[in-house]
């Protein structure tokens, strides 16, 4: 069965340009974004805005595409002297090139780059920011960090799925250095500021009881706290396989829990981010499906984005929640990421049918049972046996699971 790539239609040609602001959390509250959008999306967003307290700045018409040089759903050349460097400006989607041959498989694995820079001669890089990503409310805490990779010979690159290591400054009970930890990439291969040069990383800071005392996660913590300008160690980059296929027609089902949306940015960013799209010259069509696992609302990383991004692409793109402490199942208990699986098992089975899908999962290893079990109910339900199913598509390399 094929899934549905259908593109919103413009059969009103109009275009108008949205300023909004009250975009982001922290000190990216007050962050202007500017996007464009035909009428007929018009309605969707004024009501997205208003259900998460936003404010429209401006609504202007553009040049219609009949009379425009620029395609519909383009960005302008210039964004507004206030918006950040770093948030790039979201748009309706443009009219997609000429189609390609099919291409199921993810990129050539020899071309993948690993371990430029290894643990007993890592990059130092710089910090150039840091800031919350959870709202007022949250439980724990959790920062976007990013750094310059500015200066590497060889220049420290890597592709969206990847993780690379940091190594804490300081030194252990035994007083060696501290071992590096592993984060999945937050950024693409662009960056956030699309400089080519720039990594970000997505942080919960870790926190356990031990004899009564609360224990902090040794590079959680460095990072949680660590300030811009600051000199960090960096390793990698390693992994693949969490890589996305080449295919700009593929399907793509998203499980996250906690951090582990940070691969998931980083796909969406590539599929939807207008000057991303712009620059890597890879214009997705399939239909991408988020399934987001956090304990509260204010937990719910990078929420903003994807919301306009189901805005702007609702054709291509859709955003299920599962919020464990807010919401019910339909048993009556918490609402976990497998009781949205289960929810919407028949939809999931239909595009898994469909060659070009794949799904990608990625947070606690604690998800995998209830992801499993859920799986298992629906592929009973079609007269399947999940336990031959799934590696079947593991072998397909239609199934990517990073879990920690």
């Amino acid at each position: 069965m094929r899934v549905a790539t259908g593109r919103a239609s413009l059969s009103d040609g109009r275009m108008f340009s949205v300023v909004v602001e009250g975009y982001g959390i922290g000190r990216q509250r007050q962050a202007q974004r500017t996007f464009n959008l035909p009428f007929n999306q018009l309605q969707g967003m004024v009501q997205m805005v208003a259900r998460q307290g936003w404010r429209i700045l401006s609504v202007t018409p553009v040049e219609s595409a009949e009379n425009s040089n620029t395609p519909p759903g383009s960005v302008p050349a210039a964004a507004p002297a206030t918006q950040p460097a770093s948030e790039p400006v979201p748009a309706a989607p443009s009219a997609p090139p000429a189609a390609k041959p099919a291409v199921t498989h993810a990129p050539s694995h020899a071309a993948v780059p690993v371990n430029t820079y290894k643990p007993k001669d890592p990059f130092v890089g710089t910090v150039i920011e840091n800031y919350s990503l959870v709202g007022e409310g949250a439980i724990g805490r959790v920062n976007h960090i990013t750094f310059d990779l500015a200066g590497g010979e060889p220049q420290l690159q890597y592709l969206e799925g990847q993780s690379i290591g940091i190594i804490p400054e300081g030194t252990d009970a035994n007083g060696k250095p501290h071992k590096l930890r592993l984060y999945s990439i937050a950024s693409t291969r662009h960056g956030d500021n699309m400089a080519g040069h720039t990594v970000s990383l997505c942080v919960r800071q870790l926190q356990y009881e031990k004899d009564g005392e609360t224990i902090n996660g040794v590079c959680s913590t460095y990072l949680c706290d660590i300030e811009p300008g600051a000199k960090v160690k960096i390793t990698g980059p390693v992994g693949k396989e969490m890589l996305l296929p080449d295919d700009e027609d593929a399907n793509v089902i998203m499980l996250a829990t906690g951090t582990g949306i940070a691969p998931m940015r980083t796909y969406l960013r590539r599929m939807f981010e207008p000057t991303e799209r712009e620059t890597n010259g890879w214009h997705f069509r399939g239909k991408a499906w988020l399934f987001m696992g956090a304990p509260k609302t204010p937990n719910l990383l990078y929420d903003a984005d994807f919301e306009l991004y189901q805005s702007a692409f609702p054709d291509n793109f859709r955003y299920t929640k599962a919020i464990s402490r807010e919401q019910e199942n339909a048993r009556g208990g918490r609402m976990y990421i497998q009781d949205r699986v289960l929810e919407h098992a028949d939809e999931i089975f239909a595009m898994i049918e469909n060659p070009k899908t794949h799904v990608y999962m990625c947070g606690l290893k604690g998800m995998e049972p209830g992801i499993d079990e859920a799986m298992s109910a629906a592929a009973a339900a079609k007269g399947l046996d999940w336990a031959e199913l799934r590696p079947a598509l593991k072998k397909a390399e239609r199934w990517h699971v990073e879990t920690y």
